[in-house]
């Protein structure tokens, strides 16, 4: 499965945000009213998610959803 460079910079700065805070995935999954396993698929570039779980990160990792955005490379 060939993994999206915008989907994998997106995932790189939650993962960023999250290991910055000292979050277990789980932890994270947990405040964001997510599944764990959803959140590793994030972080992987494995998921292309909607606004409303862009939100629901963004409310779990203590920030907001355009910081998320800020953190990602630029596509090429």
């Amino acid at each position: 499965m060939e993994v999206d460079a915008e989907l994998l910079s997106f995932g790189r700065a939650v993962r960023s945000r999250r290991v910055a805070l000292g979050l277990s995935q789980e932890e994270l999954a947990d405040r964001a009213g997510l599944h764990r396993n959803y959140i590793g698929g994030i972080e992987r570039g494995e998921r292309n998610v909607g606004i409303k779980v862009v939100y629901a990160l963004a409310a779990g990792l203590g920030c907001e959803p355009s910081e998320l955005f800020n953190q990602t490379a630029p596509p090429p």
